[in-house]
C-alpha cells in the first residue's frame, strides 16, 4: 500500500494510486534547476502533494496536504513532459517516495527522459534515476538505504546546529557522494558567513544557493 494521507477516494482509485498509474500532482512546470549540483539545467518539475515530515521553514507547506492535490495519470504526466525539449524531469515534493514511482520511471525511460529525485529519504526507493538528491530533515532520520543511494546530500542550513546534523549524515553516504550546505531561503543572509566559514574549515562540502529564487523564476 502507498504510503500517504489521502482520504475518500474510492476504491478504483485506491488500486490506481497504489499501481503507481496516477499521482497527485500540485504543480508541473518547465524551468531551471536552481539547486545544488544541477544548477542551471533546463528540466521539466513535477511536485506531487503529500509530506509527513514537517519543516517548519518549509516554503511550499501547501504540499503537504495531498487531499488538496488532484490526481493526474501518468500518462498526463509523460505527455506534458514531452512537449519540452529538454529531455530531463525533476520529480520534488512534497515527498514523492510516499508514492509508487515505478510506473511513471518507467514510462518516461521508454522516452529517453533523464530522471532526477528530491527526497528526504525517509521512505523506500520506487523507480529508476539517473540522480538522486537527498536532503535529510531532523525531524524524521532518512532510511539508510536511502543515504546510501543519494547521489547528492543537500543539507538545509536554518541554525547553527544544522552544521552537526550534516557532519552526522556525511558518514553515511557513499564516498563519491557531492555534498552541500544550502541556507534556508527566509534565514541566507544570516546564516551565509557560518556556512562560508565552515566550508572553509571543511572543504569536502560545497555552497548550494536557491538561484531560482534570485532570478525570480519557479
Amino acid at each position: 500500500m502507498v504510503n500517504c494521507n489521502l482520504i475518500n477516494l474510492s476504491s478504483g482509485q485506491k488500486e490506481m494510486l497504489d499501481r503507481g498509474l496516477v499521482l497527485p500532482v500540485m504543480e508541473m512546470f518547465y524551468s531551471i534547476q536552481g539547486e545544488g549540483y544541477n544548477t542551471g539545467k533546463a528540466a521539466f518539475f513535477i511536485r506531487i502533494g503529500g509530506c509527513d515530515v514537517g519543516c517548519h521553514w518549509c516554503d511550499v507547506k501547501e504540499s503537504w496536504d495531498a487531499n488538496l492535490h488532484p490526481l493526474t495519470s501518468v500518462e498526463d504526466i509523460v505527455n506534458q513532459v514531452n512537449l519540452y525539449p529538454a529531455k530531463a524531469l525533476v520529480i520534488t515534493g512534497g515527498e514523492p517516495l510516499m508514492y509508487n514511482l515505478d510506473n511513471l520511471c518507467a514510462k518516461l525511460k521508454e522516452n529517453n527522459v533523464r530522471l532526477f529525485l528530491e527526497t528526504s529519504g525517509t521512505y523506500p526507493l520506487s523507480g529508476s534515476f539517473d540522480w538522486i538528491c537527498l536532503s535529510p530533515k531532523t525531524q524524521q532520520n532518512p532510511r539508510k538505504d536511502m543515504l546510501q543511494l543519494a547521489d547528492e546530500l543537500k543539507v538545509i542550513v536554518y541554525d547553527e546546529e544544522d552544521f552537526q546534523w550534516a557532519e552526522q549524515n556525511i558518514h553515511l553516504v557513499k564516498e563519491k557522494c557531492h555534498l552541500y550546505l544550502q541556507p534556508e531561503w527566509s534565514r541566507y543572509q544570516k546564516m551565509l558567513p557560518s556556512i562560508v566559514d565552515f566550508i572553509l574549515k571543511n572543504p569536502r562540502w560545497m555552497i548550494s544557493l536557491q538561484s531560482h529564487k534570485f532570478m525570480s523564476i519557479p
